[in-house]
């Protein structure tokens, strides 16, 4: 192995340009939705651990066995008298009950459908604390705040929820109920979240008296040197034989909030590996195609092999001739696949934000920019073995004699 083999490869995969090029794009196609994929996947990722940081490991969630999200389905509540049974439960810190339901939102005219959560004003820190969000516009809610209301970070801005944005002072309808905006929430980076609407939990009591000390939801946080997921096994047992409820048959569940990110993240990248190995096909083309290069380069340049054998040229130099240029089909399908995946994902990123999806967004890290370029090498190398294979086992007078 020497320079002027590197040389040799290099003229050769200049001198055929066109064929290399189009081998070049069926690996570059591969890497590029390889490359975006995982940038999408590693960012939620980077996300999700981030969240957890903020938001503490000691955290739990109570919630009703219903449909859909919390709140939306008027058979499965958790009362006060549970969530004041929980609170004296050994490992217990602190806790909270929340309201939601689904409210009809008006302003200027126009009417929309979003969740109103109803917080508890002595526990706001800790909610905030939980949700990993504060208020950035305005103030926050205080007890004696009944006709006072903080809105999610997308009424703010035209066209997102109303086609004119909501300011501080501005009034907005609650089932046909008046109440001054007083605040915004930081974006959360999901639309459900940032189109939620929070009032003072007595407010949420006189707007929806039927749902009075009916928790959709309760956070808890354990107390210091408690292991969350004991903690969390502890409320199930105690809370179920409380409610006189057989095991299995619930109508609740607890959930530490690590488990409750572990599912988020496990379907992410259930469904970013299904679309990574629909990339994979791509592959296998630009594989084939390289290989099928690599053999008709060989034919046509049997000659020349049987010259290079002839005088004194190693079987093992012609391996490395071959397999270095198809590694180097391999390294530029995988430059420009880097490159090109960079452009669609950051794209991609930005359209997810305007879309209220701000915690899709893209990370790339080096090991993710090494990783595919040397993955596109080995996967051009590896198709390139067999012909090089091949080509160094000829015999100086047959590829002479070679028409």
């Amino acid at each position: 192995m020497n320079i002027y083999e590197i040389k040799y490869a290099l003229q050769n995969f200049r001198k055929r340009k066109l064929r290399s090029g189009l081998t070049i794009l069926s690996i570059l196609i591969g890497i590029t939705a390889i490359f975006a994929l995982l940038s999408f996947g590693i960012g939620i990722r980077k996300y999700v651990d981030a969240l957890a940081d903020e938001a503490g490991r000691n955290k739990l969630f109570i919630q009703g066995k219903g449909i859909g999200a919390p709140g939306t389905d008027e058979n499965f509540f958790l009362t006060k008298k549970d969530v004041d049974f929980v609170s004296k439960i050994k490992g217990v810190d602190e806790i909270v009950g929340m309201y939601f339901k689904v409210g009809e939102i008006g302003y200027n005219e126009q009417k929309k459908f979003y969740f109103v959560s109803g917080m508890n004003t002595d526990k706001i820190d800790f909610i905030e604390e939980t949700f990993t969000i504060e208020v950035i516009k305005g103030r926050q809610l205080k007890k004696e705040d009944v006709d006072k209301a903080v809105l999610g970070y997308n009424y703010q801005f035209d066209d997102k929820i109303f086609k004119k944005a909501v300011r501080l002072g501005d009034k907005i309808e609650i089932n046909g109920n008046h109440y001054e905006v007083i605040g915004f929430y930081e974006e959360v980076g999901n639309p459900q979240d940032d189109t939620n609407v929070y009032i003072t939990d007595k407010s949420f009591e006189t707007l929806y008296p039927d749902s009075k000390d009916k928790f959709g939801f309760v956070m808890i946080s354990a107390q210091k040197g408690v292991e969350p997921s004991e903690l969390a096994e502890r409320i199930e047992e105690k809370l179920r034989k409380s409610k006189d409820q057989e095991e299995g048959k619930e109508d609740f569940f607890v959930q530490t909030f690590e488990d409750a990110l572990a599912t988020f993240t496990t379907i992410i990248n259930v469904i970013n590996g299904m679309l990574v190995l629909i990339a994979l096909v791509s592959l296998v083309v630009a594989f084939v195609n390289i290989m099928n290069t690599m053999y008709t380069a060989i034919l046509e340049r049997t000659k020349e092999i049987g010259v290079m054998k002839a005088i004194g040229a190693k079987n093992s130099d012609i391996l490395f001739v071959f397999v270095a240029e198809a590694g180097l089909i391999g390294l530029i399908g995988g430059i420009l696949g880097v490159l090109l995946g960079y452009i669609v994902s950051s794209i991609g990123g930005s359209i997810a934000a305007s879309s209220g999806f701000a915690l899709l967004k893209p990370a790339y890290p080096l090991a993710l920019i090494i990783g595919c370029l040397v993955f596109s090498v080995l996967v051009g190398a590896t198709a390139g073995f067999l012909p090089a294979r091949r080509a160094s086992k000829l015999k100086p007078v047959d590829a002479l004699r070679y028409e």
